[in-house]
């Protein structure tokens, strides 16, 4: 019979650092990668902790299947596959892991800003068919400029820190948190974001009040134009909004890591897909910049770190 205290059912890919983490506190892990809903839910009840990445949504039907579920570990930082309101009622504990790729997240951002201020993939494509076409690929220098991050956890934070050595003025605004300015990033109202920003870089977590944030509505109020970094959740951003805003010079260059709809054949769908694919203005990434061989690891370390030790 199953020791429902400590042990832990593990349904996505995590560095052995967690299983050696958390057996190390005395839990059981059992770790079944390939697991689908359909396997897990039969035995869920069995388990004491849950861990996943972003396989399926841990929601009322999971939970009310994990009748001795205390606790859910979330490999990664966003939380938005899990049902935190109904876990909230059931008294089942959610813990992330934004300390573990938040470094990740920061470099990738400052990847995609520095390769669209540089036009390096539109060069890089032209180079290599036989075109040599300075003057069209010249760039844009970060010193002097603005940068606007909405969102100053550990994600805004980390992007800000990455900028430093740039001599740029960073400032931030965050809906959820005040008295946060320090030497990385000066905080301020929104509305100084839409004013001031010459770049602009979402790092928030997907919620009822950040869907759609980025509209049309919302970029028509910026007073210059700017270039738009993505690195949170897709559906924080309409990317009809992004390529108008493109298409009438409001926005410069935009780097996506993160679409509004992901993985194929649902993305190729989409009404918006081939004037993205087809725009030398935006860098596209596969919502990788959170996902590093480094943060593999990293995120692993954190979520054993912080599981509290079974009674």
């Amino acid at each position: 019979m199953y020791i429902l205290e400590n042990r832990i059912l593990i349904v996505d890919d995590l560095h052995p650092a967690y299983m050696q983490g958390a057996e190390a506190k005395g839990y059981i892990c059992d770790y079944h990668p390939d697991f689908t809903l359909a396997d897990t839910l039969p035995v869920i009840a069995n388990y004491q902790g849950l861990a996943i990445r972003s396989k399926f949504e841990v929601d009322k039907t999971v939970m009310d299947a994990a009748t001795n579920l205390r606790f859910i570990t979330r490999a990664g930082a966003g939380i938005d596959n899990i049902d935190g309101e109904y876990a909230e009622q059931k008294g089942i504990t959610i813990l992330n892991a934004p300390e573990g790729n938040s470094d990740a997240v920061g470099e990738h951002a400052m990847g995609l800003l520095l390769s669209l201020m540089n036009k390096l993939n539109p060069g890089d494509a032209e180079v290599r068919a036989g075109l040599w076409q300075r003057e069209k690929n010249r760039g844009y220098e970060l010193k002097g400029k603005t940068v606007g991050i909405i969102g100053y956890g550990h994600m805004g934070q980390s992007f800000a820190q990455k900028l430093s050595g740039f001599g740029v003025d960073v400032i931030a605004y965050d809906k959820y948190k005040t008295g946060f300015s320090d030497r990385y990033a000066r905080e301020v109202s929104m509305e100084e974001i839409v004013k001031h920003s010459d770049i602009l870089s979402l790092h928030v977590p997907l919620t009822s009040e950040t869907q759609y944030l980025v509209d049309d509505e919302y970029l028509f109020h910026f007073k210059k134009p700017i270039f738009f970094i993505n690195t949170s959740r897709g559906k924080t951003a309409r990317v009809r909004a992004v390529l108008n805003a493109i298409n009438s010079g409001k926005i410069i260059g935009a780097g996506l890591d993160v679409l509004e709809v992901e993985k194929f054949p649902s993305l190729g769908e989409q009404e918006w897909f081939e004037d993205l694919r087809k725009s030398d203005k935006v860098i596209l990434s596969p919502h990788v910049a959170g996902w590093t061989f480094d943060s593999y690891r990293k995120i692993s370390e954190v979520l054993a770190q912080k599981l509290e030790p079974p009674k």
